[in-house]
């Protein structure tokens, strides 16, 4: 497979922060780790996305009519 080479100027250095590290972390040449963060940037990735947020509490709701009871007297 023919690759092209890029030369990449004026990286911030917060980005060049998180690639060494990464790149130390996982015991990976920086330039894989830079492969590897274009291909994601680029939908290419073959590791699935991992979401971290609320979507486990989808479908999770429990009605609860106490819950719901309105008290008069607390709103006097």
């Amino acid at each position: 497979m023919k690759s092209t080479q890029y030369t990449i100027r004026q990286v911030p250095p917060e980005v060049d922060k998180v690639l060494r590290r990464k790149s130390r972390e996982e015991h990976k040449s920086l330039n894989e780790v830079v492969l590897e963060a274009l291909k994601k940037g680029a939908g290419l990735s073959s590791q699935p996305v991992v979401h971290r947020d609320l979507d486990f509490l989808i479908g999770s709701w429990v009605e609860d009519p106490e819950f719901d009871k309105i008290d008069p007297e607390m709103w006097k």
